[in-house]
């Protein structure tokens, strides 16, 4: 028996893999696919995610293979800059394709000891009180304390459990791929500049070895939305929304996608538990979908970890759904507008006239930044400081940076002063006695996804915190 089975060797399932081993767990993840895919889903990471990132001592190879771009134009496209002075060290999108994502997530992964096995289909699961038995298409069975379902929007581990999925289907769809493009890039560069001022569904993007990112507008939703479409409809999409098909020819790889949004009623069943999109699906408008994978495997590790290493006291697992779901809400809702402010009907149009303009106040355009980027998160964690449930940026402390000392996932007391303890917690919680202008309280206890749990400096107080988060002190 291992501890954790994962379903799924996408960005989530390799994030929480990761987390889990930096607390000892036993992680065995079983991905479908024989090789990772050749083509290119989501290409940035927001500004959230890379904290998450450098919160782990992670960061360093992602901004050595991906490029800063300003943070500004994400919300529905409408070009804004971004807001001055956000709340992190992190003020841009790192512009990185998917496919180094998952590798430099894998490699990470692999080096903290988790197992991969590829080509391996879930096909059937049962629990019980004491674990969980995954059946997989080659006819193995395997046993877990856990499993997280990280298996995508067509997710098996959910559909096995029963979980509803409610939502709206596709009413929207667009074809995206990668292909050589015949006409010379400057055409290229004025045809897309001249379509995008009323169809921002369309674009080309040189990839800078001759072939093209591209994306338009398709003429329906298709019956099976599985099988991708043909280089002829990619042709004929393209002259009926450009006047040209550019000359496309080649094809690398080509698919479609559309605007379902759906949320699973429920992350958690039992001893099985589900993350990314095989909890939520949305339109990809924003570039949130990966981040909020990677950002719920944040949140669960360190949760399912105390779990099954003995010391979670009765409730924290279940704070998974608590926390996340909310945060997903949001997004479908986000997304769900966005998409409306993409279309070319004139009622839209005018809204988004109109939010354009309103995003012209600073208020504005720093709330709907910080909701793409997902700083703007604040967990809901009962009475307290008006500090806690927010997460704490990379402050510059007296001696260092603060997220130099959140690489090993423990929790972390920030104590100004030198006069609390975290006796009883060695382990669980480290204690910095260190000082940084930007701190407005003599002490904050952050949990190890970087989210504040208690601010304060009453000794009896933190450690009501500590045992909340943290289970019982030892003996």
């Amino acid at each position: 028996m291992v501890d954790v089975i994962i379903a799924g060797a996408g960005p989530t399932g390799l994030m929480l893999a990761r987390e889990l081993r930096l607390h000892g767990v036993d992680v065995l993840i079983v991905e479908r696919d024989a090789e990772p895919p050749p083509f290119v889903r989501a290409l940035g990471l927001h500004a959230r995610s890379l904290e998450i990132l450098d919160q782990r001592g992670m960061l360093g190879p992602f901004l050595d293979k991906g490029q800063k771009h300003p943070l500004g134009g994400f919300f529905a496209g409408i070009a804004k800059p971004a807001p001055e002075h956000l709340d992190t060290a992190h003020g841009y999108v790192l512009g990185i394709p998917q496919t180094i994502t998952d590798r430099l997530l894998a490699e990470s992964a692999l080096e903290r000891g988790a197992q991969v096995w590829r080509g391996r289909e879930l096909t059937s699961l049962e629990q019980d009180e004491a674990g969980v038995t995954v059946g997989l298409a080659d006819g193995h069975e395997l046993r877990a304390r856990y499993l997280v379902g990280c298996d995508g929007g067509r997710s098996a581990v959910r559909k096995l459990l029963g979980v509803g999925f409610d939502g709206e289907p596709s009413r929207v769809e667009t074809l995206l791929g990668e292909m050589e493009l015949s006409e010379p890039l400057e055409t290229v560069v004025a045809v897309t500049s001249r379509v995008r001022e009323t169809e921002k569904r369309f674009g080309a993007m040189p990839l800078g070895d001759g072939a093209y990112r591209v994306i338009v507008p398709a003429a329906g939703v298709a019956g099976d939305r599985s099988a991708p479409p043909t280089l002829t409809e990619f042709a004929e999409q393209l002259r009926a929304t450009a006047g040209t098909d550019l000359g496309a020819h080649s094809p690398r790889w080509l698919s479609r996608f559309g605007d379902a949004t759906r949320q699973a009623d429920r992350y958690q069943v039992g001893r099985a538990l589900l993350a990314g999109d095989a909890a939520h699906i949305h339109p990809p408008v924003g570039g949130q979908g990966l981040n909020l994978g990677i950002q719920d495997a944040f949140n669960l590790g360190w949760k399912l970890a105390a779990e099954i290493n003995g010391w979670a006291l009765g409730g924290l697992l279940e704070t998974y759904h608590a926390e996340r779901h909310p945060v997903a809400a949001d997004v479908l809702d986000n997304t769900r507008a966005q998409m409306q402010l993409l279309s070319t009907e004139p009622g839209p149009r005018a809204v988004r006239r109109l939010i354009a303009e309103l995003m012209d106040i600073d208020e504005v355009n720093r709330y709907l930044t910080e909701k793409i980027t997902a700083l703007g998160v604040r967990y809901d964690l009962g009475d307290g400081h008006e500090l806690v449930g927010k997460r704490l940026r990379n402050l510059e402390l007296e001696h260092g940076r603060l997220y130099e000392h959140l690489h090993n996932g423990r929790g972390m007391l920030l104590d100004q002063a030198g006069m609390l303890s975290v006796a009883g917690w060695a382990g669980r919680v480290d204690h910095l006695v260190d000082t940084s202008p930007e701190v407005g309280v003599p002490a904050l206890l952050l949990r190890p996804d970087g989210h504040i749990a208690w601010a304060g400096e009453d000794q009896q107080d933190l450690e009501h915190a500590l045992r909340r988060w943290f289970g019982a002190a030892a003996q």
